[in-house]
């Protein structure tokens, strides 16, 4: 056994073990789970916008679907670095703003004084007397809600398409049963929609799985940030552990992770599509039926 005390005294396997160990790269290896945790909590919340924004889209309402279909069409059509970096800041400071105005009514300055966004102590959010978990929560609330914007208008679209595409002719059969547009949207297209949907979203989904890297410009520590830390170039007055610039040996981490990830997707969505196509009236429900499948 060896101690990890003095990496001066330590060479080969021994130093790169205890180089590997170190506290900054328990972050590293933390920010993966960083990573799946926004991708899980992401994916269900970005689906429900999309869905909403789908339904709104579609509503006889006509507010409500110029709305709907104006979300669509707005963010989808604004590049996706340019709404995380203005949205993030308007959502963070109309948030102040507002708590300003409560907690901070006798305030005379100026909020905007040129570039500079100010406001009371007691408005900002989260405070800095916060722990530095509450700032870090905050900051993956903000990125989560971010994404589920963003990538939510695609799904959106995704969904509007697939739900056009269920036959007209079951939804007819459906209403001369007697049912309700309610009760044929519920029982009929929602069931059915998944099916036309599942290539869309699959592929919505590989984006967003390399879109995560985009975390670093909301300020929260990913994968990509530790990468760029740990490999860069280190000297001895500046750390334990020296080292040349290993950059690219990271980064060949990240690109691993990244393509096993999407290897694994493929494959799950590949078994949901045929799972979903099982006995429709698509081709590829066709093709089973013609295998006995």
């Amino acid at each position: 056994m060896f101690a990890c005390t003095d990496p001066g005294t330590l060479e080969g396997l021994n130093w790169l073990v205890c180089y590997l160990t170190t506290g900054k790269h328990m972050n590293f290896y933390g920010a993966f789970g960083t990573v799946l945790i926004l991708l899980a909590i992401t994916a269900p919340t970005a689906l429900a916008f999309g869905f909403g924004g789908a339904m709104a889209a579609r509503s006889d309402f006509a507010p409500l679907r110029w709305f709907g279909k104006g979300y669509i069409a707005i963010v989808r059509g604004v590049p996706d670095i340019a709404f995380f970096l203005f949205f993030v800041i308007a959502l963070d400071q109309a948030v102040e703003w507002v708590r300003h105005q409560v907690k901070c009514p006798d305030w005379t300055e100026p909020v905007r004084q040129g570039t500079d966004f100010l406001v009371c102590p007691e408005a900002k959010l989260p405070l800095g007397s916060a722990p530095q978990w509450v700032h870090e929560g905050y900051g993956f609330a903000i990125a989560v809600l971010t994404f589920a914007i963003v990538f939510g208008a695609f799904a959106a679209n995704v969904l509007y398409g697939a739900m056009k595409a269920v036959p007209r002719a079951q939804v007819e059969t459906a209403e001369a049963y007697g049912m309700s547009r309610r009760q044929t949207f519920r029982r009929i297209v929602v069931p059915q929609m998944w099916v036309y949907a599942l290539p869309g979203l699959g592929n919505l989904w590989m984006v967003l799985i390399k879109a995560t890297p985009l975390l670093f410009l909301l300020g929260v520590e990913d994968i990509v940030y530790w990468a760029r830390e740990l490999g860069a170039a280190k000297t001895p007055r500046f750390s334990d552990y020296p080292h040349p610039d290993w950059r690219m040996w990271y980064f060949l981490a990240l690109l691993i992770f990244y393509l096993a990830f999407t290897r694994v997707s493929e494959i799950v969505i590949d078994r949901l599509g045929r799972r979903l196509s099982r006995g429709q009236a698509t081709a590829a429900g066709e093709a089973m039926r013609k295998a006995g499948v």
